[in-house]
C-alpha cells in the first residue's frame, strides 16, 4: 500500500511538472505572438506610409490570412522550442538514470547516480543508490555467511579430532594385548573421560551456535533468583576449580534478586563466563564473582587475576571463532564460540557485557534489566 501510495505521487509529481511546462511554453508563445502582432502590424502601416516599403510587408499589411498564419507558425515554433528547452534538462537526467540500471545489470555495483533537486526523477535516483547498496550489504552479508561457514567447518574438524584422537589412542591401549597395570587403566580411563567431557563441551558450542546463527532460537522467559544460579554454578564447577588449584568467591550486596529471564539461556552464559575465568585465570588462583543489584538494573562481574588480554585484542574478544591465544593448545583450546555466544544470550535479553584487563585482572561484567520485557519476542542471531 505504501509503494503503490509513493509511485501514485511520483506520477502526479511528473504529470504535473508536464503540464506545468506546457503552460509556461503556451505563455512564452503567446506573449511571442502579441508581441508580434502589436510590432508587425506597426511595422506593416509604417511601411505602407513610407517610401522604401517592400513588397513583403506590403503583403502582410494588406493580408490578414498571411499575418495569422505567421503568427500561429511563430508560436508553435516559439511552444516546441520553449518546451523541449524545459524538457530536456529531465531529458538528460532520465538518460543518465537508464545509463545507471544498464550498468548495474551488468553486474556494476558501484554504479551511482547523482540525486539533483528534489523531484521525481531524485527520488527515483535514491531509491536507485539504496536498491545498489542494499544488494551490495546482501551480497557482502552471503560472502561472510559462506566464510563463516567454511571457516566454522574448519575449526570444528580440527577441535573435534584433537581430544577424538587421544580418546582412540587411550583406549587403544587399554583394549591391547598388553595387560596395564591397575593404576595406569585408571589414569588412562581419567584421562579418556576427561577427553570425552571436553569433546562433548565442544559438541554443546557447536550446537548452541549452529541453533542460534542459522536458525531460530526462542526464549523462554520465568522468574529467576540470579544470586541462587550464580551459586549453583560456583558449586556444580567445583571440580573444575581444584583440579586447577583454584578458590572462588561469590560476593552479592542482596542475599537474594529475581529477575526476568531465561533461566537456562542464563546458566549457559555464567557457565561460559566461569569456564573462560578457569581456563584463563588459573595463574591467579582465585576467582571472584559479584553481584551488584538495585531496583532496576542487577550487574554480575566475573574475574580472574591469570592472564591479561592485550588492549588491542579487547574489542575482538566478542567475535565469532576469536581466541586471544595463537596457538591451539590442548590445554585452552575451544572452537572460540564460548564468549560469541555469552554476547547473543546477553543482546536477546536486552543487556550489556563488558571487558576490561589489565594487572588488576581481567573482568567481564554483564548488566541486566530486572524486568525483562516478555511481551517481545526475542530470537538469538549470532
Amino acid at each position: 500500500m505504501k509503494n503503490n501510495a509513493r509511485k501514485s505521487d511520483l506520477s502526479h509529481r511528473y504529470h504535473t511538472r508536464v503540464i506545468a511546462n506546457i503552460i509556461y511554453s503556451t505563455l512564452v508563445a503567446c506573449l511571442i505572438d502579441v508581441f508580434l502582432v502589436t510590432n508587425l502590424t506597426m511595422l506593416a502601416e509604417y511601411a505602407q506610409r513610407s517610401e522604401h516599403s517592400s513588397a513583403l510587408l506590403n503583403m502582410v499589411g494588406q493580408s490578414d490570412v498571411v499575418v495569422v498564419l505567421v503568427y500561429v507558425l511563430i508560436g508553435i515554433l516559439a511552444f516546441a522550442v520553449t518546451f523541449l528547452l524545459l524538457q530536456e534538462k529531465s531529458a538528460a537526467y532520465i538518460g543518465r538514470i537508464s545509463d545507471a540500471v544498464e550498468r548495474i545489470s551488468e553486474g556494476d555495483l558501484n554504479t551511482q547516480v547523482e540525486v539533483v533537486g528534489d523531484d521525481e526523477f531524485s527520488s527515483m535516483a535514491s531509491n536507485l543508490n539504496k536498491m545498489v547498496e542494499d544488494i551490495r550489504r546482501l551480497m557482502d552479508k552471503e560472502r561472510e555467511s559462506e566464510r563463516t561457514k567454511n571457516e566454522l567447518i574448519t575449526n570444528v574438524a580440527h577441535d573435534l579430532r584433537t581430544p577424538l584422537t587421544s580418546i582412540i589412542g587411550y583406549l587403544e591401549l587399554l583394549s591391547g594385548p598388553v595387560v596395564l597395570p591397575p593404576e595406569m587403566q585408571k589414569k588412562y580411563i581419567d584421562i579418556a573421560y576427561s577427553k570425552a567431557k571436553r569433546l562433548e563441551k565442544l559438541i554443546e558450542d557447536l550446537f548452541g551456535f549452529t541453533k542460534m546463527n542459522y536458525g531460530k532460537l526462542a526464549m523462554h522467559v520465568s522468574k529467576v533468583d540470579i544470586v541462587k544460579l550464580l551459586g549453583q554454578l560456583l558449586e556444580e564447577s567445583y571440580p573444575n576449580f581444584a583440579n586447577k588449584g583454584l578458590s572462588y568467591e561469590l560476593q552479592s550486596n542482596v542475599p537474594a534478586k529475581i529477575i526476568t529471564a531465561d533461566g537456562n539461556l542464563l546458566a549457559r552464559l555464567f557457565d561460559n563466563l566461569i569456564g573462560n575465568a578457569i581456563k584463563y585465570g588459573a595463574e591467579g588462583k582465585r576467582i571472584l564473582v559479584k553481584v551488584m543489584a538495585d531496583t532496576d538494573t542487577v550487574q554480575v562481574s566475573v574475574t580472574n587475576y591469570g592472564y591479561v588480554i592485550p588492549a588491542e585484542e579487547l574489542p575482538l574478544i566478542f567475535d565469532k571463532f576469536y581466541r586471544v591465544e595463537q596457538s591451539r593448545s590442548t590445554h585452552t583450546g575451544g572452537t572460540g564460540l564460548g564468549l560469541a555466544i555469552v554476547k547473543n544470550i546477553v543482546d536477546m535479553h536486552g543487556g550489556t557485557i563488558t571487558v576490561k584487563s589489565d594487572l588488576n585482572g581481567t573482568v567481564f561484567t554483564v548488566t541486566l534489566q530486572v524486568d525483562f520485557d516478555v511481551d517481545k519476542e526475542h530470537f538469538g542471531e549470532l
